[in-house]
């Protein structure tokens, strides 16, 4: 069995995450979608609730599956057989930060890192501006899947807008 990973923080998981996680599904036989737990960055939804929205979201996908880790990913990768790295790219700004990741990990573990152009739909679109627009009110429809679109609403909703 081929199995690849695509890791991230995934806060949110936005349709452009779901556009390369499906292109990977097609290219695997499992895809292990990894959320990184890292205590010292805050996020808008916790590591649990990252892995429930993405189990959501991928339900549809039999051969994707959601799983968390901490420290290297190449150790994650050696103890689940995984033998390569999906990284989508937006931007050469991408590549320049990707490639010396891909090289680092090839060096440490010969594990190989496969990069997916991204759908020009998304090609602007991140977790982060994501949520900075959603946190001043802008309209994030059809930037995440419904369900998160959901959630995000509902976390950032202002005590005055619940009541008013």
């Amino acid at each position: 069995m081929r199995k690849a990973v695509c890791p991230g923080s995934f806060d949110p998981v936005t349709n452009g995450h779901l556009d390369v996680f499906t292109r990977a599904a097609d290219l695997a036989d499992e895809v292990v979608v990894a959320v990184l737990i890292n205590h010292k960055k805050a996020g808008l939804f916790t590591v649990d609730e990252r892995m429930e929205l993405l189990r959501e979201v991928l339900a549809p996908y039999p051969n994707l599956v959601v799983d968390a880790f901490h420290g290297l990913l190449v150790d994650y990768c050696r103890d689940h057989g995984i033998k390569a790295i999906v990284k989508g790219l937006r931007a050469v700004s991408d590549f320049d930060y990707e490639l010396q990741m891909a090289q680092m990990n090839y060096r440490l573990s010969g594990i190989e890192t496969v990069f997916v152009s991204t759908n020009p739909l998304y090609s602007y679109l991140s977790s982060s501006l994501v949520k900075e627009v959603a946190s001043f009110g802008g309209n994030v429809e059809g930037l995440v899947p419904a369900s998160v679109l959901e959630r995000m609403r509902s976390k950032l909703a202002r005590p005055s807008d619940a009541t008013g």
